[in-house]
């Protein structure tokens, strides 16, 4: 699965640590600079009939907007230019990494990656709600219950807040080296049965049709991941922005 590997393209040592430039950093930058072009160009237009990639960056913009106010309230729109860009360069690595044709490497296949944003958002939820209340903060492990039930939900609720980086960078990952992994063997069945000649070159039909299907809906997984990666950024906000309160 050599669409996996992350091979140096510029090897370079500080010390013992490698920080080389590999074909992961350079699809990351591919997708950064992809994504700022196609919004750059879509934002440009000033028409009063907008174009269809007009259309598309305007609709993204209100999208991930109405996205923020209904997760986190008129509040969390300050977060606005954090969430869009979370939001586009989640979408095109999930995107650019269907392409064939180009030899794409998917970086949010990578849990390196995902968990990377994933303990970015986490740590900036903790500044933010401290920044905001303080070390009152802290009641967000304290539901409003009677207090002999605190005893067993401060613990849970400790744990499910530690877990959110892994669970919300394990759902990335998964779900797109699973995509990825199933194309693969459904390819490599193609190929094979298509090479073994008579009948089962026409049995090669079946997978082929599957390959076809599971692209299809690796197309909605791939904005379905990113539209889920930020709506629970934005619900997480949401908690260091109001806490129990809405």
């Amino acid at each position: 699965m050599e669409q996996f590997e992350v091979k140096p393209i510029v090897p370079l040592h500080i010390g013992g640590l490698d920080v080389s430039f590999t074909n992961a950093s350079l699809w990351m930058c591919i997708v950064a600079a992809t994504a700022a072009i196609f919004l750059t160009m879509g934002a440009s237009s000033r028409r009063l009939v907008p174009t269809r990639m007009q259309s598309i960056a305007e609709m993204s913009y209100v999208f991930v907007a109405d996205m923020i106010r209904s997760a986190a309230g008129t509040e969390g729109l300050k977060f606005f230019p954090f969430v869009f860009t979370l939001f586009m360069f989640v979408l095109f690595s999930n995107v650019l990494g269907l392409f064939p044709l180009i030899h794409p490497f998917t970086v949010t296949s990578h849990i390196i990656v995902t968990f990377s944003l994933a303990i970015f958002v986490f740590l900036m939820v903790i500044v933010v709600g401290l920044a905001r209340h303080g070390l009152h903060f802290l009641v967000i492990f304290a539901p409003s219950v009677p207090w002999p039930m605190l005893i067993l939900l401060i613990p849970i609720e400790i744990v499910s807040f530690l877990s959110r980086p892994i669970s919300l960078s394990v759902r990335l990952f998964a779900n797109m080296l699973a995509g990825h992994t199933m194309l693969y063997v459904f390819g490599t069945f193609v190929i094979g049965l298509a090479a073994a000649g008579g009948v089962l070159s026409v049995v090669s039909i079946a997978p082929l049709l599957a390959i076809v299907a599971v692209t299809a809906l690796e197309v909605l997984i791939a904005f379905l991941q990113a539209y889920v990666f930020a709506i629970l950024t934005c619900i997480y906000l949401n908690d260091a922005l109001n806490l129990h309160d809405h």
